[in-house]
Protein backbone atom coordinates (compact mmCIF):
# COMPACT_ATOMS: atom_id res chain seq x y z
CA UNK A 1 0.00 0.00 0.00
CA UNK A 2 1.22 3.16 -0.67
CA UNK A 3 0.96 6.52 1.29
CA UNK A 4 -2.19 6.89 3.53
CA UNK A 5 -3.99 9.73 3.59
CA UNK A 6 -4.69 12.45 6.23
CA UNK A 7 -7.81 11.34 8.27
CA UNK A 8 -7.00 7.30 7.94
CA UNK A 9 -5.04 4.55 9.94
CA UNK A 10 -4.57 1.04 9.36
CA UNK A 11 -6.72 -1.07 11.64
CA UNK A 12 -5.98 -4.62 11.41
CA UNK A 13 -4.88 -4.32 7.51
CA UNK A 14 -7.70 -1.93 7.30
CA UNK A 15 -8.72 1.62 6.61
CA UNK A 16 -10.09 3.29 8.84
CA UNK A 17 -11.24 6.77 9.69
CA UNK A 18 -9.19 8.47 12.66
CA UNK A 19 -11.57 10.60 14.53
CA UNK A 20 -9.23 13.26 15.30
CA UNK A 21 -7.68 13.88 11.97
CA UNK A 22 -10.98 13.85 10.48
CA UNK A 23 -12.44 16.33 12.24
CA UNK A 24 -9.22 18.39 11.52
CA UNK A 25 -10.58 17.54 7.73
CA UNK A 26 -13.86 18.44 8.03
CA UNK A 27 -13.07 22.07 9.97
CA UNK A 28 -10.65 22.92 6.96
CA UNK A 29 -13.71 22.68 4.83
CA UNK A 30 -15.38 24.52 7.11
CA UNK A 31 -13.10 27.42 7.90
CA UNK A 32 -12.69 27.59 3.85
CA UNK A 33 -15.92 27.92 2.96
CA UNK A 34 -16.36 30.60 5.45
CA UNK A 35 -13.80 32.42 3.66
CA UNK A 36 -10.56 31.90 4.76
CA UNK A 37 -7.82 31.36 2.99
CA UNK A 38 -5.88 27.54 2.94
CA UNK A 39 -3.23 28.50 4.85
CA UNK A 40 -5.20 29.90 7.90
CA UNK A 41 -7.92 27.27 7.56
CA UNK A 42 -5.29 24.83 8.21
CA UNK A 43 -3.97 26.47 11.35
CA UNK A 44 -7.59 27.17 12.51
CA UNK A 45 -7.37 23.38 12.26
CA UNK A 46 -4.56 22.80 14.00
CA UNK A 47 -2.14 22.33 10.81
CA UNK A 48 0.28 23.78 9.43
CA UNK A 49 0.78 22.89 6.11
CA UNK A 50 1.61 25.16 2.55
CA UNK A 51 -1.50 26.13 0.49
CA UNK A 52 -0.24 23.35 -2.27
CA UNK A 53 -0.48 20.37 0.89
CA UNK A 54 -3.73 21.76 1.82
CA UNK A 55 -4.96 22.01 -1.50
CA UNK A 56 -3.92 18.40 -2.53
CA UNK A 57 -5.31 16.83 0.77
CA UNK A 58 -8.74 18.88 -0.04
CA UNK A 59 -8.80 17.60 -3.65
CA UNK A 60 -8.29 13.88 -2.87
CA UNK A 61 -11.00 11.54 -4.03
CA UNK A 62 -10.83 8.76 -1.63
CA UNK A 63 -12.13 11.03 1.37
CA UNK A 64 -15.44 9.70 -0.82
CA UNK A 65 -14.93 6.41 0.28
CA UNK A 66 -13.59 3.97 -1.96
CA UNK A 67 -13.13 -0.07 -1.76
CA UNK A 68 -10.67 0.34 0.84
CA UNK A 69 -10.99 3.85 2.31
CA UNK A 70 -14.05 4.96 4.21
CA UNK A 71 -16.07 8.03 3.44
CA UNK A 72 -15.27 11.10 5.00
CA UNK A 73 -16.93 13.69 3.13
CA UNK A 74 -19.27 13.62 0.83
CA UNK A 75 -19.82 14.49 -3.22
CA UNK A 76 -21.21 17.92 -2.60
CA UNK A 77 -18.47 19.10 -0.20
CA UNK A 78 -15.59 18.51 -2.35
CA UNK A 79 -17.91 19.80 -5.49
CA UNK A 80 -17.84 23.08 -3.18
CA UNK A 81 -14.46 23.11 -2.23
CA UNK A 82 -13.24 22.61 -6.52
CA UNK A 83 -16.05 25.35 -7.20
CA UNK A 84 -15.06 27.54 -4.50
CA UNK A 85 -11.46 27.42 -5.31
CA UNK A 86 -12.03 28.09 -9.43
CA UNK A 87 -14.01 30.62 -8.49
CA UNK A 88 -11.26 32.70 -6.40
CA UNK A 89 -8.56 31.55 -8.46
CA UNK A 90 -10.72 33.51 -11.53
CA UNK A 91 -11.13 36.26 -8.89
CA UNK A 92 -7.72 36.89 -8.84
CA UNK A 93 -6.83 36.82 -12.56
CA UNK A 94 -5.27 32.91 -12.62
CA UNK A 95 -7.50 31.54 -14.40
CA UNK A 96 -7.03 33.34 -17.55
CA UNK A 97 -3.04 33.29 -17.59
CA UNK A 98 -1.15 33.37 -20.38
CA UNK A 99 1.79 31.70 -20.82
CA UNK A 100 4.77 33.99 -21.23
CA UNK A 101 6.56 34.31 -24.57
CA UNK A 102 9.80 33.26 -24.82
CA UNK A 103 12.79 34.77 -26.74
CA UNK A 104 13.62 31.81 -29.36
CA UNK A 105 17.70 31.75 -29.46
CA UNK A 106 18.93 29.86 -32.81
CA UNK A 107 21.77 27.57 -31.78
CA UNK A 108 23.86 26.40 -34.89
CA UNK A 109 24.11 22.79 -35.02
CA UNK A 110 25.76 22.56 -38.27
CA UNK A 111 29.24 23.60 -39.07
CA UNK A 112 31.84 23.49 -42.14
CA UNK A 113 35.88 24.47 -41.85
CA UNK A 114 37.71 26.65 -43.88
CA UNK A 115 40.53 25.07 -45.80
CA UNK A 116 43.34 24.13 -43.62
CA UNK A 117 46.93 25.60 -45.08
CA UNK A 118 48.66 25.49 -41.66
CA UNK A 119 50.25 22.82 -39.52
CA UNK A 120 51.52 23.96 -35.80
CA UNK A 121 53.76 21.71 -33.87
CA UNK A 122 52.14 22.87 -30.86
CA UNK A 123 49.30 20.46 -30.77
CA UNK A 124 47.39 23.41 -28.18
CA UNK A 125 48.46 26.21 -31.17
CA UNK A 126 46.71 23.66 -33.74
CA UNK A 127 43.65 22.91 -32.08
CA UNK A 128 43.36 26.94 -31.50
CA UNK A 129 43.71 27.14 -35.53
CA UNK A 130 41.73 24.47 -36.33
CA UNK A 131 38.49 26.02 -34.30
CA UNK A 132 39.74 29.40 -35.97
CA UNK A 133 38.14 27.67 -39.17
CA UNK A 134 35.29 26.84 -38.25
CA UNK A 135 32.50 28.39 -39.79
CA UNK A 136 28.02 28.54 -39.15
CA UNK A 137 26.28 26.99 -42.04
CA UNK A 138 22.99 28.63 -40.33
Amino acid sequence: MGHLPFGYKVVDGCAVIDEVESKQLKDIYQYYFEGMSLINAARNAGLNLQHASVKRMLSNKKYLGTDYYPQIIDKETQNRFLEELDKRADKLGRLERKPKERAIVKIPTQFCFKPSDTSYVDPFEQAQYIYSLIESEE
